[in-house]
């Protein structure tokens, strides 16, 4: 049975609260199990992702959390250096991780994306973690 870790960025609790409704209930149905890992933003998931493989008790991944834009140019940086860092994570580790960040313009569009009767992104995301895992075990890859 898979085994993920689940890595909430807490900086929109609301939002990441629906992320992981998504997520959770998507690996529920499929019979996986998982832990739930609170972070403090998008911009530290990487690392958190890090120390999870390093811990060797996960499978996958599902990186979850939402960045909203403001008025200066941290959202730029936040966005491109969380994705950078879990991209180069998969390629240097083999790691399998579903990527459920959202990148908005305002929190309306985030809860299109977020909400479970809606966009699912946390489901989504999910479902690329365990597929990536999937893709991992048909190559016999660990």
């Amino acid at each position: 049975m898979p085994h993920l870790s689940i890595l909430a960025a807490r900086f929109y609790e609301d939002i990441a609260d629906e992320l992981v409704r998504g997520a959770t209930a998507y690996l529920d149905g499929k019979g996986a199990s998982y832990d739930i890992l609170a972070v403090p933003g998008a911009f530290e998931i990487p690392a958190a992702v890090r120390l999870c493989i390093e811990s060797g008790r996960y499978g996958g991944y599902v990186a979850l959390g939402c960045v909203i834009r403001g008025e200066t140019t941290h959202y730029d940086y936040v966005c491109s250096e969380s994705a950078r860092g879990l991209n180069m994570l998969a390629l240097k580790h083999k790691a399998a991780i579903g990527y459920g960040i959202l990148t908005v313009e305002n929190p309306e569009q985030a809860w299109v994306r977020a909400a479970v009767s809606q966009g699912n992104k946390g489901a989504i995301a999910a479902e690329a973690a365990l597929r990536m895992m999937e893709i991992k075990a048909e190559l016999g890859l660990k």
